[in-house]
């Protein structure tokens, strides 16, 4: 795949999410995920039901930055990677249709995750800089059609590469590299979707806050400029 970055930087997306209906629908596939920390009791190694440290709580706090900026949200926090990890994501897409079906206003799907991966220092914690306080980094996951129909991923994409440039403009350093898979995760589902990792397992669930709310604050940015 070799997808024209420039065009589809440029190229007119419209994010209208505004309304009296809810535009955006944050969830979370691996709902369990946590971060380095103690206050809570893992289910496995950072991972707890505990909604106060698992991705729940970036979920809401990304979800109230949305909504001061009128637009509406449904923030689904049940628990599709638990009891078993396995098929995480056939139950994410399941809640998913039932609430485009609920709410067929939505416009916008964001699966919120962390990262993970073990390094010889222990699990791997990704830094930058926001105004003098350490913060976690933002990746975008972009599916792709590779292996399996996404016919709009482009649209992803193009959404992606937008929001990934405002928020280096404001702080660069905050995001890694955009990670373009064969897989879908999903968001062929809904008009447009993105999956969002939010640190990773070594970063404290402060500094995934201060990235996951600079990342709502672009979303905020980037719809006021949309129809």
């Amino acid at each position: 795949l070799q997808p024209d970055l420039g065009a589809l930087l440029t190229m007119e997306l419209e994010l209208p999410l505004r309304g009296d209906e809810p535009t955006v629908l944050i969830l979370h596939s691996h709902t369990t995920e946590s971060f380095t920390g103690g206050g809570y009791t893992e289910t496995s190694p950072y991972r707890t039901l505990d909604p106060e440290y698992n991705m729940t709580a970036l979920g809401a706090l990304v979800a109230e930055v949305l909504e001061e900026a009128g637009i509406g949200v449904i923030h689904d926090t049940a628990f599709h990677d638990y009891p078993s990890y396995n098929g995480a994501y056939t139950h994410a897409a399941q809640s998913t249709k039932t609430y485009l079906e609920q709410y067929p206003s939505i416009r916008l799907i964001l699966d919120l995750h962390r990262d993970a991966a073990d390094t010889p220092s222990g699990q791997l914690a990704t830094a930058c800089s926001l105004e003098g306080e350490k913060a976690a980094q933002l990746m975008f996951v972009l599916g792709t059609d590779e292996r399996l129909n996404h016919p709009d991923w482009e649209r992803n994409l193009s959404l992606a590469l937008k929001l990934q440039t405002l928020l280096e403009r404001e702080h660069p350093g905050l995001c890694r590299d955009l990670n373009l898979t064969r897989n879908r995760y999903n968001q062929h589902l809904g008009e447009l979707a993105l999956l969002v990792e939010i640190g990773a397992a070594g970063n404290t669930l402060d500094e995934a806050k201060l990235a996951a709310r600079e990342l709502a604050e672009a979303i905020v940015r980037l719809a006021k400029n949309s129809a």
